[in-house]
């Protein structure tokens, strides 16, 4: 998949050319010099965001994994009231 780099000059005076690149792969844009957008057709967007998983499926544990398997010992913690002035 050939990725083809334009500057923004380029980018807004030959659009034809751009929507030829993007049927071959990604088009990156540059704003003087340095890459400032990323152009993909919409089926390459899809396979990269349609993984078919949850924020939830992509956080959980292994299945093989116990759910309280973890030594964590909390900090002790430290209480000093003082005292209250109702003056």
């Amino acid at each position: 998949m050939p990725i083809t780099t334009l500057s923004s000059r380029e980018f807004n005076q030959d659009r034809s050319r751009v929507k030829k690149a993007v049927k071959k792969g990604p088009v990156f844009v540059t704003d003087r010099g340095r890459p400032s957008m990323v152009l993909l057709s919409f089926d390459e967007y899809q396979k990269i965001t349609s993984t078919g998983k949850s924020i939830v499926d992509l956080l959980r544990m292994p299945d093989d994994t116990p759910a309280f398997d973890f030594d964590f010992e909390f900090p002790r913690l430290e209480f000093h009231p003082r005292p209250v002035d109702f003056d």
